[in-house]
């Protein structure tokens, strides 16, 4: 399961990264909340372009969601690989200057598929973000101080969809939803060429087991294999599918809490761009490196925690992901709120810190991309879509209550997800007591 230490390399005995090593991680954040800003701005946007395309719930659901993600979960494997074997940071920045372009043409469609076609291109773009930062920043951090390097890089999604929040909301307020799109695309190409300028390519496999000038080629398999080790193993699958089912009511809140907040709550935009937006991003930053902190630490003295603490994340989340439907005003329903906020986001550190631990230098990105590949299809493909056909289902009955009602249907899936994280714990301590098993000498 753990990457193991070896005492023939003393670089491997690293607890921390070097200065520089931190530098990368906050450049690459930086470069995840471009990422994630262009992929959350259709949350802040949809009402606008809900009223002005004429579009239905279960289109927006599609368009945010699952049209995102077919494109995303699919060239996401095939482009990982290519960066398990070529320059990762010039992929990164090649993947980073295309979504901006395409999120900048989200603000020319004129109809439901011209709208799904550009979101497609977002998706093109973002297939070749994540998996090649992860294996980077892997060879910066040790392994037992990679939960919080990952963490730094993960704090792109709250500090995304409080950048995106904001000023999504107050642009469009202003000079409506299109012209928000082409001011969040158009940065991201200039911040293309600052990742080639600023990054350095490192060492492969550096604190690996060989040592650090080992020859990993004989590491690489092909993408069929690699596959198929992964799904075979059990520590493997259950992460990404315990992933999977956090991000399932992770993005189905995300995605439609702004609409939820103006239709039903009847908040205004600019409290929105103000209010909402310091909300999920403070609190999302606190719970985003909290969670790698603590697996961090807590994993020293077991390795369950990299499942326990975002199992326990959504047990105390789901009372507060009650209390804010319930709420009658949208100033108690922040309240409440800042709870989903914080802890929904504890499980994303911990999952990827088990695969960039787990696996060898060269298949980091590949496992990566499938981890994001089951992780996006299940969460970003189903949960907003889930959301906006309950919707639609329950509109012709209830009216302006179907919203609320379709939220409240996430609450069997904060059960199952802490099911597939208890599962999973138990799966890495399997994993644990294989290990111990095996002799020293072996």
């Amino acid at each position: 399961m753990n990457t193991t230490i070896s005492p023939a390399a003393p670089s491997n005995l690293r607890t921390s990264a070097t200065p520089y090593g931190y530098v990368v991680a906050a450049i690459l954040s930086v470069v995840y909340t471009c990422n994630f800003l262009d992929r959350q701005l259709m949350s802040i946007l949809q009402e606008s372009i809900k009223a002005d395309l004429k579009l239905t719930d279960t289109q927006l659901g599609l368009v945010s969601g699952l049209a995102f993600a077919l494109v995303y979960t699919v060239l996401g494997i095939p482009i990982a690989w290519l960066a398990d074997r070529t320059h990762r940071v010039r992929i990164i920045a090649i993947a980073c200057a295309v979504w901006s372009l395409a999120s900048a043409a989200c603000g020319l469609a004129v109809s439901f598929p011209t709208l799904a076609l550009a979101r497609l291109g977002v998706g093109t773009g973002e297939a070749g973000g994540s998996p090649p930062a992860y294996s980077v920043i892997a060879d910066y951090f040790p392994p037992r101080g990679r939960g919080v390097g990952l963490a730094i890089y993960a704090l792109g999604v709250p500090i995304g969809s409080m950048v995106g929040s904001g000023v999504g909301a107050s642009i469009d307020k202003a000079y409506g939803w299109r012209m928000a799109f082409f001011a969040v695309g158009a940065p991201g190409v200039l911040l293309a060429l600052l990742v080639l300028l600023l990054v350095r390519e490192p060492q492969r496999g550096r604190f690996d087991t060989k040592a650090p000038d080992a020859d990993h080629k004989a590491d690489r398999l092909s993408l069929s294999r690699s596959i198929r080790l992964f799904f075979t193993d059990p520590t493997l699958r259950l992460t990404a599918l315990s992933s999977g089912m956090s991000a399932f009511v992770g993005y189905a809140l995300l995605n439609w809490t702004p609409s939820f907040l103006i239709r039903d709550k009847h908040m205004d935009r600019a409290d929105l761009a103000l209010y909402y937006s310091l909300l999920v991003g403070l609190t999302g930053m606190f719970g985003t490196f909290g969670s790698g902190w603590l697996v961090d630490r807590f994993a020293r003295l077991n390795r369950r925690a990299y499942a326990l603490v975002p199992m326990a994340a959504f047990a105390l989340s789901l009372p507060c992901f009650l209390g804010f439907v319930w709420a009658p005003t949208w100033q108690l329903a922040l309240v409440f709120l800042a709870g989903p906020a914080m802890l929904n986001n504890m499980y994303l550190a911990p999952a990827i810190t088990v695969v960039q631990n787990a696996v060898p230098s060269a298949q980091r990105g590949v496992s990566s991309a499938i981890l994001l590949f089951v992780l996006n299809l299940i969460g970003l493909g189903g949960g907003p879509v889930f959301i906006g056909k309950v919707s639609d289902m329950l509109a012709p009955t209830h009216g302006a209550q179907s919203l609320q009602l379709a939220l409240y249907a996430l609450t069997p899936f904060f059960v199952l997800t802490m099911l597939a994280h208890y599962a999973a714990s138990r799966a890495i301590e399997r994993d644990m007591a294989r290990t111990a098993a095996i002799p020293a000498s072996a």
